[in-house]
């Protein structure tokens, strides 16, 4: 993992090359900037991980410019520091409220300046981190099972870890994809690099290459794309399957040549990530079809790894019932209860078509709806039903005459309208129930012409 990258902006050179050279002394990549106008070059050529920001410049004070840095993208981008020899409790306050992560006077002790560094990238990364707990409600584990071929899996994904080729994870809906990328991630030189996780069936059209590239806007102002925030660590293409022909292209391009360019932009910005890529399609076949790009498809499949089903390592059933049942009770509070054996030999021979993730909900259903001690099968068949849910195509349905562009846009326009209602039109709860990020939601909602409050309000009308 490359090493941090600190931006210095100050006017006075003695004082900017001296933070240089003690900044890179301690092993940080430092650019500088002499006014407000070469900061915004700075930041436009390349993301900072860190800002120090003195107040008094001769173009644009320091103030005004992190005014219009909070101002982009809906806060700072980055720890800034500021720094002034002339400051007041006032400017102070009012850089605290701008975001800024401290406030140093000049003359720079450079003990202090270091640490104040060195706490505030630290405090970035655990912000990072409590960001992906939340969404996620645990801290990583890694796949469960003393199966042979779970032992295998474990086994496989810790040599890979340990170096940084891209991996191309395969398997089916629910098996635990995204949980040995995080495995992956958390276990190689990168772990306290970023790990940024990407829904590619919400990039489409235009807000594709802006999310994934970023933009340059009137002004100097600059969005940082996923690609930029993943700088240092791991990008997670989750379904990358789904993957739009023209995202595609785009993407090949900048993975190519290890470089590529904001949307607006000019100068191409360097690419410092490992790619980790899942799907639950058959990309070879994908390929075949012309569906998926056969030049993307050998750069990302660099390292392939593939998780086997559930029913491929039934006899590990027993021991996620009971780590799962261990989860809720101490995660959510539910009462203990405990699978019969005759429970436990029923699911060990149940097909599974949802893998671990129908395992666990199946779990925290039972822990919610029972009150016995014990979960004997008869309230398992009947929590399952009769007959068990065989896999099926996720879009079976009427529209299959029509072209695949507009088969999924109408398949997600009645997805996101469903739960768009079940959620009383709020759209935090239903980014929740569908597994995307709220900023996510809303390009979707806005780019399949979907109005989250008329919806509510249609909803309420037919109750």
């Amino acid at each position: 993992m490359s090493a941090p990258h600190i931006l210095v902006v100050d006017d006075e050179p003695d004082i900017r090359e001296l933070v240089r050279e003690i900044l890179e002394e301690e092993g940080y990549q430092v650019s500088v900037a002499e006014d407000a106008e070469a900061a915004r070059r700075a930041r436009r050529a390349r993301r900072p991980d860190l800002i120090l920001l003195d107040i008094w410049m001769p173009d644009t004070d320091g103030i005004s410019l992190l005014k219009e840095w909070s101002e982009e993208g809906g806060g700072l981008a980055c720890p800034v520091i500021v720094m002034s020899g002339h400051g007041t409790v006032e400017t102070a306050v009012e850089a605290t409220r701008l975001g800024a992560y401290d406030f140093l006077e000049k003359p720079l002790s450079m003990a202090k300046l270091l640490l104040t560094v060195e706490r505030a990238l630290e405090a970035a990364r655990l912000r990072r981190e409590n960001v992906a707990l939340r969404r996620h409600a645990r801290p990583l584990e890694e796949p469960l099972g003393r199966s042979p071929v779970m032992q295998a899996l474990r086994e496989q994904l810790r040599r890979v870890a340990q170096h940084d080729a891209w991996v191309l994870i395969s398997g089916e809906p629910g098996s635990g994809k995204e949980l040995c990328a995080r495995y992956l991630h958390a276990h190689s030189p990168r772990r306290e690099g970023p790990f940024v996780e990407v829904g590619v069936a919400a990039l489409v059209g235009e807000n594709a290459a802006v999310e994934l590239f970023g933009a340059e806007e009137a002004g100097g102002r600059v969005r940082y794309g996923l690609l930029e925030q993943a700088r240092g660590g791991t990008l997670f293409l989750d379904e990358v399957g789904d993957m739009d022909l023209a995202v595609q292209a785009r993407l090949f391009g900048a993975l190519e040549s290890g470089a590529f360019l904001r949307v607006g932009g000019t100068e191409p910005v360097p690419l410092d990530v490992r790619i980790v890529a899942a799907t639950h399609r058959d990309l070879a076949e994908e390929v075949r079809r012309r569906r998926f790009r056969e030049d993307l498809y050998y750069k990302l499949n660099v390292v392939p790894l593939r998780v086997p089903a559930l029913r491929e390592h039934s006899e590990d059933v027993p021991e996620l019932l009971a780590h799962y049942v261990d989860d809720f009770v101490a995660r959510e509070g539910l009462g203990y209860r405990r699978f019969t054996v005759a429970a436990q030999n029923f699911l060990r021979h149940y097909p599974w078509p949802g893998n671990v993730r129908e395992l666990k909900n199946l779990v925290q259903r039972l822990l919610i709806l029972g009150a016995e001690p014990e979960i004997d099968v008869e309230e398992v068949k009947a929590v399952l039903g009769t007959a068990p849910e065989r896999p099926r195509d996720p879009v079976l349905g009427p529209g299959f005459e029509l072209p695949l562009r507009e088969a999924r846009e109408r398949f997600e326009r009645a997805y996101l309208e469903h739960h768009l209602r079940q959620a009383g039109g709020s759209v935090g709860k239903a980014a929740k129930a569908v597994g995307l990020e709220r900023t996510h939601l809303y390009r979707k909602l806005k780019a399949l012409g979907l109005e989250p409050r008329e919806l509510a309000a249609r909803s309420r009308e037919g109750d």
